[in-house]
């Protein structure tokens, strides 16, 4: 069989992105909406890679000329649906480690003008006493290598105006271009770098603060043979993901005629504040998980297509998706009845086996983070949100468990189940789930270092807990779930 190089050619154009990261993500997101703009004549420019770490094979990109497979399976209007890609934006990978100097030209290249960047959380970050690299030496952080590229830069075309670059970093940090200017300006200082490049960066570059969603599944390794056998032709860089995709950019600045990809219909907002958009994906999508994770896994579930596939759990999620979270997003309740519809599909997407037990990792941090305010938000409006309250009565359900050698455990269903959380709230849980269900949900409750607050003075809160943990203990999971479905 073929290889996709041997189908499909590059297509050559003007490099206009730096792309820090290689992976999956960006590989069938940005990437692959690049593509979709190059072709529909919004954009035309392609995107160079940067590997970020030194170690790893680039071997494959080179092989296949950087072209490769995208493939979105997911339900659209309610059909499984498969649509497939072949994105021919990617023009290069480059390994600065190895090869500086291609690097730092790239960075004074006159079409350059974007920055895109998937490094992980952990990849934002300043590493105070860092040496500043000498020649074509490289920083060890991504922040430190982007402040050497974009000071190459700025000496390169000093005094010229508009040639500073716009960073659109993809990393699920909360207020994520802040995050990198602040590590840039760290590193300028640190590196001794002057107030003139300090200036050039403020005035002549855009740190945009972004949310990116889309969910991608990486390399099919389970049907890879029976994929090929269809595409006609072999490819080491496919990669899978769902067809749902949002990419919302927020900047002082407006760039969105720079950058026009909602101009072909693809899912990007340009916004002046990012603040609503995330917090329905938090409310909803986020809040959503952990709404029903625990109570659906002690009902017999194991993965959320299962979970929605269950006409009980089904219907707990539907109903706290639009009785008490979407009420509480601060959009217009069609945008957000809107987005609670899509992420429905998305969780009935049956391509994606998306595990309960790994959602329910550090599950009261996440309760706080995507619950507690909806759940105030709902008291405040004068409805008491019983499927909420209920959540944390399966959470404290899920939590009881016995400490063993190589961890905590619960049980379900005759078989155990690691149960992974800080230690304090394991010690917390693991020395109160034997008591009676009021003393057990006092104790929680009450603990102001995991919930910012003491829960239990929130009328009617303890109560409800208490008689759903009750019930839970008694009846079992499903019983107790359908007295509120």
């Amino acid at each position: 069989m073929q290889n996709i190089s041997e189908k499909y050619a590059p297509v050559a154009r003007k490099v206009k992105v730096i792309q820090f990261g290689e992976g999956n993500f960006l590989r069938a997101f940005a990437d692959w909406m690049i593509d979709v703009a190059n072709e529909s004549g919004a954009f035309d420019g392609n995107v160079a890679i940067i590997k970020p770490r030194a170690h790893g094979d680039i071997s494959a990109f080179n092989d296949q000329k950087c072209v490769y497979t995208v493939q979105l399976r997911g339900l659209v209007d309610g059909k499984p649906t498969v649509q497939t890609r072949v994105v021919r934006s990617v023009d290069r990978i480059i390994n600065p480690f190895e090869d500086g100097k291609a690097f730092f030209e790239l960075a004074c290249s006159d079409d350059l003008r974007f920055v895109i960047s998937n490094t992980t959380e952990a990849g934002i970050e300043f590493r105070a006493g860092e040496p500043k690299p000498e020649g074509l030496g490289m920083s060890l952080t991504f922040p430190g290598k982007l402040t050497q590229m974009l000071y190459a830069r700025f000496e390169h075309f000093k005094g010229v105006k508009g040639k500073g670059l716009i960073m659109l970093p993809a990393e699920l940090n909360d207020r994520n271009g802040d995050m990198l200017k602040s590590c840039v300006d760290s590193y300028c200082k640190a590196w001794d770098l002057g107030e003139e490049f300090a200036r050039w960066l403020d005035e002549e570059c855009v740190f945009a603060c972004t949310l990116v969603d889309r969910i991608v599944t990486g390399y099919p390794r389970d049907d890879i043979k029976d994929v090929e056998r269809e595409l006609g032709y072999t490819d080491k860089l496919i990669t899978t993901g769902e067809p749902f995709a949002l990419w919302v950019i927020e900047s002082a600045r407006d760039i969105s005629g720079e950058f026009p990809l909602d101009k072909c219909g693809l899912p990007v907002v340009f916004t002046r504040d990012l603040k609503p958009y995330k917090e329905r994906k938090v409310r909803l999508l986020n809040g959503a998980h952990t709404c029903s994770v625990a109570a659906a896994y002690l009902a017999g579930c194991r993965t959320v297509l299962e979970m929605m596939s269950d006409p009980l759990l089904g219907r707990f999620v539907k109903d706290a998706m639009f009785e008490e979270m979407a009420p509480c997003v601060p959009l217009p309740i069609e945008e957000a009845n809107a987005f609670a519809l899509s992420v429905i599909e998305r969780f009935r997407n049956p391509y994606v086996k998306h595990q309960l037990i790994s959602i329910s990792l550090n599950s009261f941090s996440k309760w706080r983070a995507r619950l507690l305010n909806t759940f105030k938000d709902d008291i405040a409006r004068g409805a008491f949100p019983r499927r909420i309250a209920f959540s944390m009565a399966a959470l404290l359900a899920f939590y009881t468990g016995e400490t063993e050698a190589d961890g905590y455990f619960g049980t379900a269903d005759g078989e155990k189940y690691r149960i992974q959380d800080d230690e304090r709230v394991i010690e917390a849980v693991s020395s109160a789930c034997r008591l009676s269900a009021r003393e057990y949900a006092h104790a929680i409750l009450t603990r102001t270092d995991f919930w910012g607050e003491d829960l239990s003075a929130v009328a009617g809160f303890e109560d409800s807990v208490t008689g759903d943990l009750e019930r839970i203990r008694t009846v079992g999971m499903r019983a107790a779930l359908e007295q509120i479905v």
